[in-house]
């Protein structure tokens, strides 16, 4: 044992270079960055179903088995509006779930991302305005993505959710620009306090 040991301390320890990062690994980094940079946080996202058929609540299913991975990049489902920065809505919006739509997106907090997912979420689909119906998201709350689709793949749903983060990022300054203490992210309507 001794023997060893001595051998060790006049070799030292020898091992294999790190390797450089997968491609991957850096994508999800990006994105990483660019939730952070949008938010100043993780992204959360709180679904909510206005009327569906439940098939684009299949596919967003999808979203989190290990192919598409989505709490690998650092994006998760939450319960609770209050808890998330990001709705993602399906279905047109029936006539009952109207004011529970309004009280989910007053309840999310500054600043909130809205995306409407599927024909029915961005139009109302084959169900239109009717006597039951109000048509697509647009006509109760503000919408900052549209994913079209009957129903729109995992891929487009991915697709979708990364373009409502890009959309919303400020702009990256350059590495002598940037502040020592990134700022907080404030609504644009609040008063400018000194």
């Amino acid at each position: 044992m001794l023997h060893i040991l001595h051998q060790i301390a006049r070799t030292g320890i020898r091992s294999e270079t790190a390797p450089a990062p997968a491609e991957e690994m850096v994508v999800v980094a990006r994105l990483q960055e660019a939730i952070l940079r949008t938010l100043g946080r993780a992204l959360t996202i709180r679904h909510v179903d206005a009327g569906s058929c439940n098939g684009c609540e299949l596919e967003i299913q999808a979203l989190t088995n290990p192919y598409y991975n989505l709490e690998g990049i650092g994006i998760r489902f939450v319960a609770s509006p209050r808890h998330a920065d990001m709705l993602l809505v399906t279905g047109p919006v029936s006539k009952h779930m109207a004011i529970a739509l309004k009280r989910t997106y007053d309840a999310t907090p500054e600043p909130k991302l809205v995306v409407a997912v599927g024909d029915c979420g961005c139009s109302g689909g084959i169900f239109g305005q009717s006597y039951a119906s109000l048509g697509g998201i647009a006509s109760v709350i503000p919408v900052d993505v549209a994913i079209p689709g009957c129903p729109p793949s995992p891929r487009a749903l991915l697709q979708g959710i990364l373009a409502a983060i890009s959309a919303h990022a400020p702009p990256v300054a350059a590495q002598a620009d940037r502040p020592a203490v990134e700022p907080t992210l404030r609504s644009p309507d609040a008063p400018d306090t000194p």
